[in-house]
């Protein structure tokens, strides 16, 4: 089953998501180039904390702590450390350019935790082979939201529609590397719909996917009995919805491979 990610720093939060069975709850300290490259853009910057991931650390006891540093500046090996220090099970590196970073935050890492590479720049695919030929490197994620800006694209999603991502997924499968991508809302919601997406992580094996902050918004709901029933009801509908996939035929899920690109055109449309 796919390891299901959700980003918070609410202790309260963390621990309903994991009694809900998200496998991976996520802190994310990134805050550097960020706030230029999506300016335009209705993301949201966490600015998490070293302490957040103690706090985290304390009610976690079945799912895993995943921490997304920031790219590679010079408080790196500092920040690295106080968030393995911390409690983190697997660090994030995000935005890198090439193979040289990534050997630099290998080494900051040194075996301590996991490591998850996030391909989000068209530098990074293009050294790809060199990257992924680099020890130490446990996962790979596909970060849609800055890699579309990247290729100059409309719609994140373009880059499922368009045969990217599934080029990059085969990449990672040949290298040995268990991957994932994108985010996905509620069943039923989204500009694309959730199970049209997560029909396509099962034609892709994929293995990990991101609940996005339109699946619960914290910043709009802030009742905890709220946030618990959403996991709740939601959850096991994304897992049904897996499982319904992975009974498919090959031909099935080509057909709605079709459905996705057919949609993402019409999202294309509607952008101008």
């Amino acid at each position: 089953m796919l390891k299901l990610m959700y980003i918070t720093n609410d202790p309260q939060t963390a621990h309903i998501a994991q009694q809900a069975g998200v496998d991976r709850l996520f802190v994310d300290l990134e805050t550097v180039g960020k706030d230029l490259r999506q300016k335009d853009m209705n993301t949201v910057q966490s600015h998490h904390t070293i302490q957040d991931i103690r706090a985290l650390r304390k009610v976690l006891t079945q799912s895993e702590l995943l921490v997304r540093v920031n790219q590679i500046y010079p408080g790196s090996e500092k920040e690295i450390d106080e968030a393995i220090l911390a409690g983190a099970d697997i660090l994030m590196l995000p935005y890198f350019q090439c193979a040289e970073q990534v050997r630099t935050f290998l080494r900051f890492v040194g075996g301590r935790t996991k490591t998850m590479l996030l391909f989000e720049t068209p530098e990074s695919v293009e050294q790809m082979d060199e990257i992924l030929a680099l020890d130490g490197i446990d996962e790979c994620f596909i970060g849609l939201n800055d890699l579309h800006l990247g290729y100059h694209m409309k719609f994140m999603f373009e880059l499922l529609a368009d045969g990217t991502v599934e080029r990059l997924c085969r990449r990672f499968e040949d290298a040995g590397k268990p991957y994932g991508f994108g985010g996905i809302a509620r069943v039923g919601a989204g500009m694309l719909p959730a199970e049209r997406i997560l029909g396509e992580h099962v034609r892709l094996r994929s293995s990990s996917v991101i609940l996005s902050r339109s699946f619960c918004n914290t910043g709009e709901i802030t009742d905890h009995k709220e946030i618990a029933a959403i996991f709740r009801t939601e959850v096991p509908k994304i897992r049904d919805a897996e499982r319904a996939y992975q009974s498919d035929t090959p031909e099935q899920l080509a057909a709605n491979q079709l459905l996705v690109r057919d949609a993402v055109q019409k999202i294309k449309e509607s952008l101008g």
